[in-house]
């Protein structure tokens, strides 16, 4: 059982290290204690490594984008919530990989093991949502979705920003096609 003030102090080390983190990778941990209102012990103590650190920021950012699912559902179409959802996915990749340019090849793959699974039933409950309301193609596959949209997070931004034009090509191959 953990105490509150220290699920408290967990959670502003986290939010400080997204928000440093993203800002510029190589802020040191003493930066990120102080931008979290708490000394380096408490900041080690929760986080031992810097590593360590980075990977619970990464897990946190995929938890909050998985558990966003139910209420996008809830509020659009699923081809939108799709859409919606891949573009915040897209987004936190993007800051991913600001915050791993100094992890190990392990720490990668520990990332990338982790957020596997959530992120696919994310997209399989997504999926699903739109094939029960027959909008969304009956073969479509997370895998596949998964790895097509892996691109976006690797497309230019300058001039502009083609993820959600690119987005919008595979979403129309998603869409079920009427039978004639």
């Amino acid at each position: 059982m953990v105490r509150s003030d220290a699920r408290e102090n967990r959670a502003r080390i986290l939010a400080a290290a997204r928000e440093a983190l993203g800002e510029d990778g190589g802020t040191s941990m003493n930066q990120i204690a102080q931008r979290a209102g708490v000394g380096p012990g408490t900041l080690y103590r929760n986080f031992p490594t810097r590593e360590a650190l980075v990977l619970a920021v990464y897990q946190d950012e995929v938890t909050r984008i998985t558990g966003t699912v139910p209420d996008l559902l809830a509020r659009m179409p699923p081809m939108e919530a799709l859409r919606a959802w891949t573009l915040d996915l897209v987004e936190a990749m993007r800051r991913k990989h600001g915050l791993g340019e100094a992890l190990s090849p392990g720490a990668h793959q520990a990332m990338s093991e982790q957020s596997y699974g959530p992120v696919i039933t994310a997209i399989t409950e997504l999926l699903d949502a739109g094939k029960e309301d027959g909008s969304i193609r009956t073969d479509a596959d997370p895998g596949d979705f998964l790895q097509l949209t892996g691109a976006l997070w690797r497309a230019a931004t300058v001039p502009e920003d083609r993820a959600p034009r690119m987005l919008a090509l595979v979403l129309d191959g998603l869409r079920a096609q009427p039978q004639h």
